[in-house]
């Protein structure tokens, strides 16, 4: 099997033996003067004798080697060191236990930063072709009627505000769901905004200004279904409650991961 394992550079090596203390699992000797892998099965390839080397005559290499044996290293270690041995070996191999564990990808944290796959037929690692144009071969126009769009630019007297519904989107809906444009933006004005990357300093009062400064019949949050995209909502509802518009209506449109609809619900007004 191909598998991580010391390797020696014996012209670097000078037996000095400090690598043989630092191998808690007693695979390397000193044989006529040297450092030697006694047997490839005792060498976990962790590396912990490396540090000891004041030469730099050790290296962790890839190839193919015998398996690491964890049951007949422990033998051979019990029987040429004894139980002070193995406790070194079982407190070194507990250390590498948490270090594999950590290595590995977390399952855990914000479900928005999990990788996963989308509900098409592929399977990953397929490739998909690229369209330039829909099928139809009919160019699809934007419905987008206004610059800027993001929160950051966009000034709360902006003419494009005044008598539209506003629709407050999340940066990763639109290309989440391909139904954004026509459902929400068609004949509406717009900012995106991501209240987990953005520096959001200011967005409360920016967006009450842009409630209180228009003429705005409705609000509508376009979010997705991450628990971090909650704080666009969030801002909203402070936003409203703040712009002293109490006849304005918040609603908050939840769309799932696979682009999906969930669910839409008034949360202020």
């Amino acid at each position: 099997m191909k598998r991580k394992i010391i390797e020696i550079n014996e012209a670097l090596c000078n037996g000095c033996g400090e690598c043989v203390i630092g191998c808690a699992e007693g695979a390397l000797q000193i044989i006529d003067g040297k450092a030697k892998v006694v047997k490839e099965q005792f060498c976990d390839g962790f590396g912990d004798c490396i540090g000891t080397c004041p030469t730099g005559a050790l290296k962790i290499i890839e190839r193919e080697a015998e398996a690491y044996d964890i049951d007949a290293t422990r033998e051979h270690v019990l029987n040429t060191g004894g139980d002070e041995a193995i406790k070194r070996f079982d407190d070194a191999n507990a250390e590498h236990d948490a270090k594999e564990e950590a290595a590995k990808p977390k399952t855990g944290g914000c479900p928005g930063m999990q990788v996963r796959f989308g509900n098409n037929d592929k399977k990953p690692g397929t490739k998909h072709q690229a369209l330039e144009t829909p099928v139809s071969g009919q160019v699809i126009k934007s419905d987008l009627d206004q610059w800027p769009i993001q929160l950051h630019l966009v000034q709360p007297s902006a003419p494009f505000f005044d008598g539209k519904e506003l629709v407050i989107l999340s940066t990763c809906a639109p290309v989440a769901s391909p139904d954004v444009h026509w459902r929400y933006v068609r004949g509406r004005s717009l900012v995106v905004a991501c209240p987990k990357l953005d520096k959001t300093e200011g967005y409360v009062e920016k967006l009450a200004g842009i409630m209180a400064q228009n003429n705005i019949p409705k609000v509508i949050v376009v979010r997705m279904s991450v628990p971090c995209c909650g704080g666009l909502s969030m801002m909203a509802q402070q936003a409203h409650a703040a712009s002293g518009r109490s006849d304005l209506i918040v609603e908050e449109v939840t769309i799932g991961l696979d682009g999906e609809l969930m669910k839409t619900e008034r949360i202020a007004g």
